[in-house]
């Protein structure tokens, strides 16, 4: 049987979303126990979520992350608590409750009940505020145009491409994060470091970087790849050429200050879109 989070998954059912990627949604808990928490699950249904295997295990929380620093950021808390309780709905999932104590993680709390303008505004200001771009705005693209609207058959063609030749890969650096294919609208006039931010969702003063894709992959295109693994090398081959036959003026655009750099790999497609691949290097 389908279950609730598989129906908001698809469009079934609506949520309050606050991030989504190719793999994994958040969105905001209907029955919270405090403003703002947040649930966070694997677009694949699986029940348990040790049942996971060990990469999609390791994406979602890193994801998880993401929308944790969001949830922060948006909601006045001391910190941002995580629990896996897995006995409420039969598809994994991870809770991101504001605190300001310890008991406001207790779920024998009862459960409050939050107005839907409310819930549209608390949902917004943790997506404006997920480290990297919530990955919402292929929802709808704001009045002034600049940022990811619905794509055209073709950039759909192309994005759906770029996850199967991104699934599984992780950019290693002092850890390890896995690349997530994007695409965005691209602008009409050139792509100037303060479009770049806007449409991806960073802040408008961030340090941003350009450096070639090759340069850029070249420990993980090695013969041996970074991790010594040879059919691993030779997928993260087949994404470098790829990206650099169907997509125009591919460079990657390094954002932010050590120790997290966010990554950009895009380049332009035939049907106006900026398309490729994000993800974030550790480096100190």
């Amino acid at each position: 049987m389908t279950s609730i989070f598989s129906k908001i998954v698809t469009g079934a059912l609506p949520a309050f979303k606050v991030a989504e990627d190719a793999q994994h949604l958040a969105f905001l808990d209907i029955t919270p126990l405090v403003e703002g928490h947040t649930l966070v699950i694997p677009k694949q249904e699986v029940d348990y979520i040790f049942d996971m295997t060990p990469e999609a295990l390791a994406a979602l929380h890193l994801f998880a992350q993401r929308v944790a620093k969001g949830v922060q950021a948006a909601v006045p808390c001391k910190r941002v608590g995580v629990a896996v309780i897995g006995l409420e709905v039969p598809h994994a999932h991870i809770h991101l409750i504001p605190m300001n104590k310890v008991a406001d993680m207790n779920f024998a709390n009862p459960k409050i009940k939050v107005p839907e303008a409310r819930m549209q505004e608390l949902a917004a200001a943790i997506a404006a505020h997920v480290p990297g771009g919530s990955g919402l705005a292929a929802e709808g693209a704001p009045a002034d145009g600049t940022a990811a609207g619905p794509a055209p058959a073709a950039a759909d063609a192309t994005l759906a491409q770029l996850q199967k030749l991104t699934a599984g890969l992780f950019f290693v650096s002092e850890s390890e994060a896995p690349l997530e294919a994007v695409s965005y609208a691209a602008p009409a006039d050139a792509l100037s470091d303060a479009a770049l931010l806007k449409l991806v969702g960073e802040k408008p003063a961030e340090k941003v970087e350009t450096v070639e894709l090759t340069q850029f992959l070249r420990n993980h295109t090695a013969d041996d790849g970074v991790l010594g693994d040879v059919a691993l090398a030779n997928k993260f081959k087949a994404l470098q050429m790829y990206l650099k036959q169907e997509l125009d003026g591919v460079k990657v655009y390094r954002i932010g200050s050590e120790p997290q750099i966010r990554a950009y790999a895009l380049g332009r497609t035939a049907g106006g879109q900026l398309a490729g691949f994000k993800t974030v290097l550790t480096e100190t």
